[in-house]
């Protein structure tokens, strides 16, 4: 295959991913010998688009997943979605209040349900025609939807035997309640955060004892409509004679309890009295429980003041906080206010301030499945990779609560729960039940649905067709990989082992790689506020998937924050045109319709060059370290190891070392070095296809060379292996030596001033070993270094006319006699020092001022700091050179 002048990314990866999805290269076969290798891909939300969090994850996945498939097993990469709830019903409702004028309560449940059906069929296309775009070897043939016709069997399947084993109860609880989108929310999907607000101290008159106050300090004063008791520490000599008493509720003028309570009450906090409103704060429902207390709920569900705040009704919670207030301090019953700093819930995902309000809620029984869970990654059965995370895990795990899963929304799983029009005996039932079975009532079933984390939870083996017993199940589960962000260790990851050990009896995968979040190069969140982000879509439409790929790989993806900036994809794309023009320069060397009968995992020769030898032996060394890097998910260090043997040792030496044989060798001299340049591309095309799968089939397929049972594409091809070059070992440490000198000759050259095409001699001061094997090879050293005579001395004592550099095994001695002129050479230095400097001050002089340390923007600060270090190193490198001169 021809390869084009330039490489097109856009036209390129289009007409490669299609080719490998149509030969079904991506499908699993659950019926082969091989040995498995599955991930289920943490689906991304069926209407969202790509976000570079997505990106990142799939790139990890699919690196394993097209290196496990090379290396012969049977890769199941499991895509799907997830119908995302709550952010899915927003989106539906906005675009029928925009096309419609009309709400959801409007048009009624199905009618609602069917319209967000037909959003999520119009949109679909949108998140995995993305993943596509990234490359992504996905077996399609397998792609599941958390409510899709199986997933959705799963779920009934499970909520039924957790209710059966009462581990999912119904019940009045206090829960966390979010008032713009009118539903419950999980522990989890709250943000706290630290707030200035006041404390107010109210003063509550005790029944009988005329003159006589309890005051209590609180944060959120219309609560106090729905107080039910104070307590008081049972062991405070200031209250203790009150225990037993009541107070009158101001405002109210109801009776309540003075309780003694050791576990509500800090007798160090506030008054020492503390109002307890058990329908309106976590702590007080469980003081309420403890004592029998009354729960009034007095906030309902859109934070307003229901009925039972009598004269308040109808008024949002601020508005009633400022009605209290005044009223209270009117019956002098308000002692005073204080400035207060206290944490404050808000919904994850609108920002809203959570309330906390008593409601009829649906609950698993979590601790029995914790301890299994925990037990797992206790037992290092599930490996967590980095293992800080586990710290975080128990941390959460051994303090869990029970999880709250009914949510007062319409798109969901709707709760396979009926509840009796007549007696109010509840059903759970798979299918739908006709009749109460108490009273032959008529049913109706509960309207809330699922938290999307509950067909999540079950993802690893729902999506395989459990209940069912299928053939995926028995070969793919556990799975080998989950890769995520550590943010969902508690919504998804901890859920999911749960629910694995509980109905597969069994872990749901064996290791859990975490990446970090990503960062701009400064460190910095990226947001569209700052106009830091980075929309994956449009880096893959200006560099390609490939560049995006690679970038991801070379970053330290397990750190916590991960600087990436556009000069990174960049940079990588100019890697991706090093290695197409390395294949065409070598393409060059090929007569037209020249094709080498040639094996190259089974190739040997004994006229290689000591170029060659070197090229071999550096390649070997690379597969076997690109193996284990890979094994261990260290995909930097496989990248990274990649990136320096193709662009620093291939390209920029090798090539150059065997251009001799190819304009002026022997036919036998070429046939190697074509042979050898076949090898080494072929093996470094197949270890970079994981990284970067579309340039590196194109690269592949354009190869002149054919083999008996080679297959059709580079993905299916095996995974290079070492190949028994060891024996290059001693002469690739020669070249090695060889190269390092080269390098430094040419660096005293450039500092010096002398022309390339200027001749030089050399003294070499070297261990005998290594001396005795460069004698050999003086050719190149003779070459590319443009030395005219090589003398090997010992004890040599330069002298001010001659520059050196220290190597591994020796020193290099150059000869600067008639090649350079000091005195010259000291007026261009002292001439270079001086416009640097200028540079230097002006920069120095901005960073020194405040008004431009106050005014600009920060990156327009960080920039000057960079040039302010890359000025000082540039001084100190002249002045340096200046001082060796004049001595």
């Amino acid at each position: 295959m021809e390869l084009s002048k330039r490489y097109e990314h856009s036209e390129i990866e289009k007409k490669w991913y299609a080719k490998w999805e149509g030969a079904g290269y991506f499908t699993a076969s659950p019926s082969s010998g091989k040995a498995p290798y599955s991930i289920v891909i943490p689906p991304p939300n069926v209407t969202g688009v790509l976000h570079l969090g997505h990106a990142l994850t799939v790139t990890i996945q699919d690196i394993m997943s097209r290196f496990k498939r090379m290396d012969g097993y049977d890769v199941l990469w499991l895509p799907g979605t997830d119908h995302a709830g709550i952010a899915t019903q927003i989106m539906v409702e906005r675009n029928l209040k925009a096309t419609t004028g009309q709400s959801r309560h409007d048009i009624g449940r199905e009618k609602f349900l069917e319209k967000a059906w037909e959003w999520k069929e119009k949109h679909k296309d949108g998140i995995t025609s993305q993943l596509r775009a990234m490359g992504t070897s996905l077996d399609w043939t397998r792609e599941r939807f958390t409510m899709d016709e199986g997933l959705s069997k799963a779920v009934k399947e499970v909520f039924v035997r957790l209710y059966d084993e009462g581990l999912i109860y119904r019940d009045d609880y206090i829960i966390n309640w979010c008032p713009h989108d009118n539903t419950a929310l999980s522990d989890l999907e709250v943000e706290y955060g630290d707030e200035q607000g006041s404390l107010w101290y109210l003063r509550y008159p005790v029944k009988d004892m005329p003159d006589t106050f309890l005051t209590v300090a609180t944060t959120r004063p219309e609560t106090m409509l729905g107080d039910t008791a104070v307590a008081v520490h049972p062991d405070d000599e200031r209250f203790r004679h009150l225990i037993g008493k009541s107070v009158m509720l101001p405002l109210m003028d109801r009776e309540i309890p003075i309780i003694g309570d050791a576990e509500l009450v800090d007798m160090e906090f506030g008054t020492g009295a503390v109002k307890v409103t058990p329908a309106h704060d976590f702590n007080d429902f469980a003081t309420g429980q403890r004592h029998g207390l009354r729960m009034i709920n007095v906030i309902d569900g859109n934070a307003r003041i229901n009925d039972n705040g009598g004269k308040y009704c109808g008024l949002d919670v601020l508005e009633a906080r400022e009605k209290i207030v005044a009223d209270l301090d009117s019956l002098g019953l308000l002692e005073k206010i204080e400035k207060h700093a206290h944490q404050v819930g808000h919904c994850d995902r609108c920002k809203t301030v959570v309330q906390p309000i008593l409601s009829k809620q649906w609950f698993v029984k979590i601790k029995p499945l914790a301890e299994p869970a925990i037990k797992a990654v206790e037992e290092g059965r599930i490996a967590f990779n980095p293992r800080h995370w586990e710290k975080t895990y128990y941390e959460w795990m051994y303090n869990i609560k029970d999880w709250c899963i009914s949510r007062q929304l319409w798109w969901g799983h709707q709760i396979p729960a009926w509840h009796c029009d007549k007696c109010g005996h509840t059903v759970v039932s798979r299918g739908i039940p006709e009749k109460c079975p108490v009273c032959e009532g008529h049913l109706t079933q509960d309207p809330d649905v699922l938290d999307t984390w509950f067909s999540s939870a079950l993802w690893p083996f729902s999506t395989m067709g459990w209940p069912e017993n299928t053939p995926e199940l028995k070969k793919y589960y556990p799975t080998s990989l989950m890769e995520t962000a550590p943010d969902i260790i508690f919504f998804w990851v901890a859920r999911m082992i749960m629910m694995g050990m509980k109905f597969m009896d069994d872990i749901p995968f064996e290791k859990v790689f975490f990446h970090g979040l990503i960062v701009d190069e400064k460190g910095q969140k990226m947001s569209k506020t700052k106009g830091n982000g980075i929309d994956p879509m449009e880096m893959i439409a200006k560099y390609g998937a490939d560049a995006l790929r690679f970038t991801f790989a070379m970053m330290p993806v397990t750190q916590r924050h991960i600087k990436l900036g556009e000069k990174n994809i960049e940079d990588n794309r100019a890697f991706i045109n090093k290695i197409f023009n390395a294949v065409r320069f070598s393409l060059m060397q090929f007569k037209e319709g020249e094709i080498i009968d040639f094996n190259p995992v089974e190739y040997r020769s004994d006229d290689f060059s000591f170029a060659d030898k070197w090229i071999l032996s550096r390649l070997d060394t690379v597969t076997g370290e690109v193996n284990a890097s890979l094994e261990e998910m260290r995909l930097s260090d496989s990248s990274g190891a990649l990136y320096h043997f193709f662009w620093n040792e291939f390209c920029d030496w090798y090539i150059e070392l065997v251009k001799p044989a190819f304009f002026s060798g022997s036919e036998k001299e070429k046939e190697v070095a074509k042979k050898v340049l076949m090898k080494v591309l072929d093996a470094s095309l197949k270890l970079l296809h994981p990284f970067m799968p579309h340039v590196t089939e194109e690269l592949w397929q354009s190869l002149p060379f054919q083999y008996a049972g080679k297959p059709d594409s580079i993905m299916i091809s095996a995974f290079p292996k070492k190949s028994g070059f060891d024996s290059f070992a001693a002469d690739a440490m020669v070249m090695e030596r060889m190269l390092e000198m080269i390098t430094c000759i040419r660096t005293i050259r450039a500092e010096n001033n002398i022309k390339p095409s200027t001749e030089i001699d050399v003294m070499l001061s070297l261990d005998s070993n290594v001396e005795s094997a460069l004698k050999e090879k003086e050719e190149y050293l003779r070459k590319l270094a443009r030395v005219k005579d090589v003398r090997y001395v010992r004890d040599f004592e330069p002298d001010r006319e001659t520059a050196s550099a220290i190597i591994k095994g020796g020193t290099v001695y150059i000869s600067l006699a008639g090649l350079v002129d000091f005195s010259d050479e000291i007026k261009r230095l002292e001439k270079e020092i001086g416009k640097v400097q200028k540079d230097f001050d002006l920069c120095d002089k901005k960073l020194s001022n405040p008004s431009f340390l106050d005014k600009a923007k920060p990156e327009v600060i960080e920039k000057e700091k960079e040039k302010h270090a890359e000025f000082s190193g540039i001084l100190e490198h002249l002045r340096n050179r200046l001082s060796e001169i004049r001595k």
